[in-house]
């Protein structure tokens, strides 16, 4: 009887382990997390935070006995080493399990950058339980915050904050906002709404040193300003979890090396989720693309694999929608512009609308769109479909607006 082991029970993780049981009724299957939390989504922190939700409903699955009865074994611990030679994980408790197949699905961690006191109780993250009931207790309403990092976590992690009442002031080391997933012009319209809805922004800024001020911290920035908060946050950026595997063999770069087949270079292996780095759809490059439509299609794939069905990714496709204070913004593939590549763009600064697409070809590969949201499956399907567009191309270069159109008379027709 098969040992399949999965290493991560967030999103990745539980449907992986899922997948295997539907697959697989008789293999023994266990599911590894080191928080004394049931399988939860992250994702779901900041809706705790505003309220909507208590902590239950980040729980992935509600009923409690859904891993028993599906004879998933969950299993507290931390994961230290692989030996792949051996097929065995050493825990940090110092015990040991043995595998016939591994998916690691360790996600993440929180990236705390090397500044001068940053180490102290009052600077915290979000990215746990553990840290919103932290965060809970301390951001309330008038209390001053300073955040760090606005990238696409830092904008999710700012709106639950904002719904709290604090005094908001966010630093963003990049010069605009949301830098690795907007250009220029959306990255200042996104800027100006925040602080319009009362958030301080300071953007091309750093914290170089943060230290006691009585019972508050006193935080300077790279250019002298020095601003007094009661509580730090630090969002600035995530790195995969893949410590554990130095001198397993397993092949790293930013993420875990994995093929289409979701496995890694050793046999019985394979990876899926934010730790995972896989090829783009479309370009060839790899890339770790932490968003959890991904990470649960990589889980999907990876247990078929486990389980002796043949199943391939096709490519994972870089796409995101954020909702920063009541404004939806979203990029798709190579909006940054290819080599030769063409773009066209509609602006309209006094109702925060922007919308940019990016052209190789005949093909649509990039976009950022902002308030257009009418818009959004429809610059998806057209871009991770590769859809030709042949006339429709200079079309939509005069007017940005017919992508429904383009769709209709291009997107379908392909697809039949």
């Amino acid at each position: 009887m098969a040992s399949h082991v999965i290493i991560g029970n967030g999103p990745a993780g539980v449907v992986a382990a899922e997948t295997l049981r539907r697959v697989d009724p008789h293999s023994e299957i266990t599911l590894i997390g080191d928080e004394a939390e049931p399988p939860y989504s992250r994702m779901a922190i900041p809706y705790l935070l505003m309220g909507r939700i208590g902590e239950e409903g980040t729980y992935l699955r509600k009923d409690a006995g859904h891993f028993e009865g599906l004879r998933i074994r969950l299993r507290q611990g931390r994961v230290t080493a692989l030996d792949t030679g051996a097929r065995r994980l050493r825990l940090a408790d110092g015990s040991g399990l043995a595998y016939d197949r591994l998916l690691i699905a360790t996600g993440a961690h929180p990236v705390r950058p090397p500044i001068p006191g940053i180490d102290s109780p009052k600077v915290l993250t979000c990215w746990t339980l553990a840290d919103a009931r932290a965060i809970a207790a301390t951001v309330n309403p008038g209390a001053r915050v300073l955040q760090m990092g606005a990238g696409f976590i830092g904008c999710i992690i700012m709106e639950s904050l904002a719904a709290r009442g604090p005094r908001l002031t966010v630093v963003e080391m990049g010069d605009r906002m949301v830098p690795r997933m907007m250009d220029e012009v959306a990255g200042a319209m996104i800027r100006r709404w925040c602080e319009d809805k009362g958030v301080g922004v300071r953007t091309g800024r750093q914290v170089v040193a943060i230290a006691p001020a009585g019972e508050a911290l006193r935080v300077t920035l790279d250019d002298g300003e020095a601003i007094e908060v009661d509580v730090l946050i630090s969002a600035t950026g995530v790195k995969p979890n893949i410590a554990f595997l130095a001198g397993s063999g397993v092949a790293v770069d930013a993420g875990i090396l994995v093929d289409e087949a979701m496995q890694t270079n050793i046999a019985g292996v394979h990876a899926a989720g934010d730790v995972a780095e896989a090829v783009e759809l479309g370009t060839g490059r790899r890339v770790v693309n932490a968003i959890q439509p991904d990470a649960v299609e990589q889980a999907r794939i990876a247990a078929l694999n486990m389980a002796g069905q043949a199943a391939t990714l096709r490519g994972t496709f870089v796409f995101n929608v954020l909702d920063t204070l009541g404004l939806i913004s979203a990029s798709f593939g190579q909006w940054q512009g290819v080599p030769g590549g063409e773009t066209a763009s509609l602006v309209d600064q006094a109702d925060y609308r922007y919308l940019r697409l990016v052209f190789d070809g005949d093909r649509l590969v990039g976009a950022n769109s902002i308030g257009h949201t009418e818009h959004i499956g429809v610059l998806r399907g057209l871009i991770q479909g590769r859809v030709r567009l042949g006339p429709w191309k200079d079309r939509l270069l005069t007017n940005p607006l017919q992508l429904s159109e383009a769709y209709l008379a291009r997107g379908l027709a392909a697809l039949h």
